[in-house]
């Protein structure tokens, strides 16, 4: 929400925020969240991170292993978010009391026999360069998981992260919105080139696009994305017309009622010249995608920042009024409820619906 200085106040002015209007939102999805990108976690550090309304301390042991724990020591409740790794074990800076890698206590700050204090462990899985952290609504267990990818290309993935207002399900469902992308994204066309798929906690989408550029014109792009409950996405990105290839993840983490943090991560590849020797085509591939994947990347990220002004200050429409063109965002929302507790959900309905009536009158 922007603002202007009238004779010494300041007038607020444009949209406000969804987290800051209070707009009509969603629960916080069950599943997997990404709360790192992996290389930000090097042996021996100590990160804390926000997921749906509280913290959780994530941490990379000696040996490699990452740990996600709530964030407070079962001793005398210091924020272990302050905690230093001693080896392989965790020491709160309160008392000097010491948690090994399975999360027992294993020592004191006096020397004396350490109580039976385990921390509270979180399950963690690391895929793809991110560290994903599990959270259901009524306290099981993970019961699937995001699969590794291919990683395309000889470079290391570049990196992007934000945080704003918004809900995660709305990125997700961006993909079913086909839409958007002609006029908010500029494609002069897109369609799916077959039904969305859904199985159990994945969707598959498969789309066909036609672009333009400056001086290069219109060209065909393919697009395969995959799904992953509410918190991933990996997208599949080819233009035959250059031989272009680029991977792209995008994660959304729900961090507070309509506020989230957003990550992004993106990888290329060049097929290499078929008329060049071997050797000779493997070096001009490898050069070119050297050359191109810093603005590749940023072209990446700005496609990605359309969204941000319309997410960050949209209120969800738990009935929308679809019209053709919008593509299967129905199917899509029905797939998505498997996520919610049912009775958050239909009292979350209930309660739109009341504010609806509450404007109306």
């Amino acid at each position: 929400m922007g603002s202007t200085r009238t004779r010494g106040r300041t007038i607020s002015e444009g949209p406000t925020p969804a987290d800051v209007a209070g707009a009509p939102g969603l629960p916080y999805p069950s599943g997997w969240s990404a709360l790192a990108f992996s290389d930000e976690l090097k042996p021996g550090a100590v990160l804390t991170r926000p997921l749906m309304g509280e913290d959780v301390v994530l941490y990379r042991l000696r040996t490699g292993d990452v740990r996600a724990i709530r964030p407070y020591c079962p001793h005398l409740g210091a924020h272990l978010g302050l905690a230093e790794l001693d080896g392989n074990d965790l020491v709160c800076p309160f008392h000097l009391f010491a948690f090994g890698p399975d999360g027992s206590c294993v020592r004191t700050g006096y020397g004396t026999p350490p109580p039976k204090a385990p921390l509270a462990r979180l399950p963690v899985h690391e895929v793809n360069g991110a560290v994903f952290v599990w959270r259901h609504e009524d306290g099981r267990q993970p019961d699937w998981e995001i699969p590794g990818w291919h990683a395309i290309g000889h470079r290391p993935a570049r990196q992007a992260a934000w945080e704003m207002a918004g809900n995660a399900q709305e990125v997700i469902e961006n993909s079913v919105d086909i839409g958007h992308f002609a006029t908010l994204h500029g494609w002069v066309e897109a369609g799916l080139g077959a039904p969305v798929a859904y199985r159990d906690k994945e969707f598959h989408v498969s789309m066909r696009v036609r672009e333009s550029a400056p001086v290069i014109g219109e060209f065909d792009v393919t697009v395969e994305v995959d799904g992953y409950g509410l918190s991933c996405l990996h997208a599949d990105i080819h233009t035959a017309r250059f031989g272009l290839t680029m991977c792209t993840m995008i994660m959304p983490t729900a961090i507070a009622p309509n506020r989230m943090q957003l990550r992004q991560s993106n990888r290329i590849a060049l097929a290499e010249p078929s008329r060049l020797p071997r050797p000779l085509a493997r070096a001009v591939s490898r050069t070119a995608a050297r050359l191109l994947e810093r603005p590749l990347f940023r072209s990446s990220c700005d496609f990605t920042a359309a969204d941000f002004p319309i997410w960050s200050h949209k209120q969800y429409e738990q009935r929308p009024r679809l019209a053709q063109g919008d593509g299967p965002i129905g199917p899509f929302r029905r797939w998505a409820r498997q996520f919610y507790p049912q009775d958050v959900a239909d009292r979350e309905l209930s309660r739109i619906e009341q504010q609806r009536n509450v404007s109306a009158n």
